[in-house]
């Protein structure tokens, strides 16, 4: 560990991969949160099923689950996890208007699943901007942040 904490640093300050062999297998979960912004007439395309592209949801869900399950290959110094769960909840929400994302991940392990929430939860809606780029191009992908944790050493985490 780097003298200022940060775990991905080494104590020169060179970047590395935490050593979690010593650290013991506990049940982990997180949460994460996004949202994508859209005209009301781009979220009728995803609520009444009318989008050129398929099923918004349908495709945006399972490109979460991949999402997950492809972190350690995405951000660098992630260990690969085994994963025992991922669910996307895809939210269409008229006072936003767009669709609100949230991705929990769950694992038996010895680090934490808070990234696999976060690219789940990206994933989730870059998909949705992806489906649905043809009918506006100036959708707002925001709002993406881990809103719990828990398991392991750090305990509970709810944001």
């Amino acid at each position: 560990m780097s003298k200022d904490g940060l775990t991905h640093f080494d104590a020169a300050g060179q970047a590395h991969m935490v050593d979690v062999s010593d650290k013991p297998v506990t049940d982990r979960i997180a949460t994460a949160a996004a949202w994508v912004k859209m005209s009301e007439a781009t979220l009728a395309h995803v609520t009444q099923g009318t989008s050129k592209k398929g099923d918004v949801l349908g495709i945006a869900r399972i490109a979460g689950i991949q999402g997950a399950k492809k972190t350690s290959d995405l951000i660098p110094l992630c260990h690969p996890l085994p994963i025992t769960k991922v669910a996307i909840d895809l939210t269409p929400d008229p006072a936003l208007p767009g669709v609100q994302i949230t991705a929990t991940v769950k694992t038996s392990g010895q680090t934490g699943v808070e990234m696999e929430a976060l690219t789940a939860a990206s994933t989730a809606a870059l998909t949705i901007y992806d489906m649905l780029k043809a009918v506006q191009k100036d959708m707002e992908i925001g709002g993406l942040r881990v809103t719990l944790k828990d398991g392991g050493k750090s305990g509970r985490f709810e944001g």
